[in-house]
């Protein structure tokens, strides 16, 4: 069976490239089509054969205003000699062609290949292309681009609904969406009017849970000696994810917490911040030595609203619970007063609130551990193989 896999980018590490990397562990030997590869952002695909075009000679850096070339370019890449194609995207690649152009063909016996030969499109879709649907008016307010924020709203407003036509037509080519949680299944219906098959993204619990040290457990058996709480948050710092939040809370409270990623938001967070003791703010480092860090915390917070989000159950995979806004791709796996719990609004009140509750004794680091279970690597395979199985003939 020949397989193609595909995806928006490869330029960073993220909860995507942690989906791709276990595809092409599953499928070694099949080529990865991207707009733009930046190998010193990412390593995990040095023994790939990742394939790009035209795009590729743009810097990286500019890639969110790469949109609508990215639509153009995927939707010119005819992948129809391939039997499978899986696609992992939050943006354009679901729009490459696995159907062949229709035109007279020469002979009879081509005819007859091309009748004989059909490729299967798995779109594994995080949520639909969020710029132009669900995050637009977040996108809108603040995208991202400093003093030319300006010319960014204008280019907005004026083509995204062009762009929206497109990711619509783009959508409808796959057949059969996959997607992350339940809350990004209902979005897909909403803008995209398909179904979807859910299968959770794939976790490597076994890096985040061996060789951590004990010293949780003994730091929660004196937590309620403790006056001061130690709070993480890990992502990428974008507007829409409310980091500005955590920071508050903690400046208004005086808990510790420890920042870590980059973004165009940074600069911002920081400056909310003002130099205050208690916070503090690292970059984005490996998996490795992130959850050196995070086993230390009491608690995660995840103030924002994503189709699902890695790197709580990450935490999580560590004995650590989590304090989520209680929307999105987070009510499929947080469950309160077990392995952590909500609050209500996006707000720095709202979230105070919450963690006046929140008491570490009350959880087992054990028992947070173990609701990662579902979420391991070889179950999103298994899962994966199935309905391969299942479409492929």
């Amino acid at each position: 069976m020949k397989v193609a896999l595909v995806c928006d980018w490869l330029t960073t590490v993220g909860g995507a490239e942690s989906v791709l990397l276990a595809l092409h562990e599953m499928y070694p030997s099949a080529p990865i089509y991207t707009s733009q590869y930046n190998k010193k952002g990412i390593d995990w695909f040095e023994d790939a054969d990742v394939r790009t075009g035209w795009l590729q000679y743009f810097p990286t850096k500019l890639r969110r205003l790469l949109g609508p070339l990215r639509q153009s370019y995927f939707s010119r890449l005819d992948l129809s000699d391939y039997d499978l194609v899986i696609s992992v995207t939050g943006a354009e690649a679901k729009a490459v062609r696995t159907t062949p152009k229709t035109g007279k063909t020469r002979t009879r016996q081509a005819k007859t290949e091309q009748a004989e030969h059909s490729c299967v499109h798995l779109c594994y879709c995080h949520v639909p292309t969020q710029y132009y649907w669900g995050k637009y008016d977040e996108y809108l307010e603040n995208p991202g681009f400093g003093v030319f924020n300006p010319l960014a709203r204008l280019a907005l407003k004026l083509f995204v609904k062009p762009l929206r036509k497109k990711d619509f037509q783009s959508a409808q080519q796959p057949d059969q969406f996959i997607t992350i949680s339940k809350y990004a299944a209902d979005q897909i219906k909403k803008y995209y009017k398909r179904e979807s098959v859910i299968i959770y993204p794939p976790l490597d619990l076994k890096m985040f849970s061996t060789g951590l040290s004990t010293s949780r457990e003994i730091k929660s058996k004196k937590s309620q000696t403790k006056k001061v709480l130690n709070y993480i948050t890990t992502s990428r710092q974008v507007n829409w994810k409310r980091l500005d939040i955590c920071v508050e809370a903690c400046l208004k409270t005086g808990a510790n917490l420890l920042v870590i990623g980059s973004g165009p938001e940074h600069n911002n967070l920081v400056k909310i911040a003002n130099k205050a003791s208690n916070i503090t703010f690292l970059d984005a480092m490996p998996q490795d030595e992130l959850k050196k860090y995070l086993v230390q915390a009491d608690a995660y917070l995840f103030p924002s609203c994503e189709p699902f989000g890695l790197a709580p159950i990450e935490a999580m995979a560590c004995g650590v619970p989590v304090i989520a806004y209680g929307e999105g791709g987070a009510l499929d796996y947080i469950k309160p007063k077990v392995n952590g719990l909500f609050f209500d609004r996006q707000s720095s009140s709202s979230l105070i609130k919450a963690m006046e509750k929140f008491n570490p004794s009350d959880y087992s680091k054990n028992v947070v551990k173990n609701t990662t279970l579902e979420f391991d690597k070889a179950n999103f395979k298994a899962k994966i193989r199935e309905l391969v199985r299942e479409k492929v003939r």
